[in-house]
């Protein structure tokens, strides 16, 4: 092993294809890459990537299926969709399947080198301080295992929404706004102005899981003009 982090890109259109391979070897990342979805998603189950870099639009197989196949049996994979659509409801089936973000084309090289490099940064290993989360009503969130039990029912969660919630836990006596978990959680830097809605989708899909009502939150409230708090035990 020669220590690079290595990263898998999936994309049909060769100039883009290329382009990306070029820019993310010249920053001195390790890279595959893939034509086609059935031969995207075997490389990336076969081998072992620090990110993968998927486009939505594939022939073959779709970028959304892969996303969630590749969740299924590897939930810690980092994965970045790229696409074209930027309709609500496309993002948000991303994101809900596990991405860790995504990004529009067009888009700006240089910011996705970035953004790539944010991803990298937080899901290196790392120890958690906090291997439980408790919340008021009893719930508890296992970190380690991605995991809680809730009515006997067992909950799943990725590897991005536990760490939105560990951030929110441990600085759960204020409001966390968008921008500080973007920089916090995400790692992206503030003068990028990212235009994103993962924070707003990751807390609703945290809401689905760890509330019983999700429209009259308990756990994870809205603050308004501040941003989101999670009220502990």
């Amino acid at each position: 092993m020669n220590g690079k982090e290595r990263i898998l890109i999936v994309e049909d259109e060769v100039a883009i294809r290329t382009g990306l391979v070029d820019v993310f070897t010249y920053h001195g990342y390790e890279t595959e890459y893939a034509e086609e979805g059935p031969e995207g998603l075997r490389l990336g189950l076969g081998g072992r990537f620090d990110l993968v870099l998927l486009d939505v639009m594939l022939p073959g197989m779709d970028g959304f299926e892969i996303c969630q196949r590749l969740r299924e049996q590897r939930p810690e994979q980092a994965v970045i969709m790229l696409t074209a659509k930027t309709a609500d409801d496309d993002i948000v089936h991303g994101l809900s399947l596990g991405a860790d973000d995504y990004v529009a084309k067009p888009f700006s090289v240089t910011q996705l080198v970035l953004r790539v490099q944010a991803v990298l940064r937080r899901t290196r290993p790392q120890v958690s301080p906090d291997r439980q989360i408790v919340l008021r009503d009893g719930l508890v969130v296992d970190v380690a295992n991605l995991a809680a039990v809730r009515d006997g029912e067992a909950l799943v969660f990725t590897r991005r929404e536990m760490e939105v919630l560990e951030y929110l836990h441990a600085n759960r006596v204020r409001p966390v706004s968008r921008e500080e978990l973007l920089s916090r959680v995400w790692g992206y830097s503030r003068e990028l102005d990212i235009e994103t809605r993962t924070v707003d989708i990751h807390i609703a899909k945290l809401r689905r899981k760890i509330e019983t009502d999700p429209k009259s939150p308990q756990h994870l409230l809205t603050v308004r003009g501040a941003g989101y708090r999670l009220v502990g035990d």
